[in-house]
């Protein structure tokens, strides 16, 4: 950020007064502006114990499999945004479940908030953020081809619980390792 949203002065890093973290702060009207982490929502939609996956066709990661999910809008409840977001990406309507996995995403600045879901009709197609979009038993998943490291880590915690019976909501970090000094 260059310039203040407020009165178009310009932006300093700093620590404001009574604060202990650097923020961009208006240098005219000492308006402060926060950067804070993202919100993610999706679903983990589930039909006779098969799993609706959708292969990208957006980067990052355009034509690898992942769960229907995507950035949280103003105005929405994680629920609404994650019933959204698998609309958007499927074409298909869910009946909402609990909310099953977080994931903190630190050096991305992110959280992940997943909902179990019940896809209630077989209508789900390709979209403009799908090139394609199919169910997976456990032994049909693509697990070299899956987008993103929440995926592998839910579906594998969604089969061994659904052998149990018992979906519990589990919280986890997914931190990049350190890169190497060459």
């Amino acid at each position: 950020m260059k310039f203040c949203s407020d009165c178009g002065s310009v932006i300093e890093k700093r620590i404001p007064d009574g604060d202990n973290l650097e923020r961009d702060c208006c240098t005219k009207c000492d308006s402060i502006f926060y950067s804070n982490p993202r919100v993610i929502v999706g679903t983990v939609p589930i039909k006779n114990n098969k799993v609706l996956l959708c292969k990208r066709a957006i980067q990052p990661r355009y034509g690898l499999w992942t769960l229907p999910a995507g950035f949280l809008e103003n105005g929405e409840t994680i629920e609404e945004g994650a019933f959204r977001e698998t609309k958007e990406e499927t074409n298909t309507e869910v009946k909402m479940g609990n909310l099953y996995a977080i994931f903190n995403i630190p050096q991305i600045n992110q959280v992940y908030m997943l909902h179990l879901a019940e896809v209630i009709n077989e209508d789900y197609c390709s979209t403009s953020e799908s090139l394609e979009v199919k169910f997976f038993s456990e032994s049909e998943i693509p697990w070299d081809d899956l987008a993103f490291p929440f995926v592998p880590t839910t579906l594998k915690n969604y089969f061994i619980d659904s052998k149990k019976g018992e979906y519990p909501l589990s919280t986890q970090i997914i931190e990049r390792p350190p890169r190497k000094s060459s």
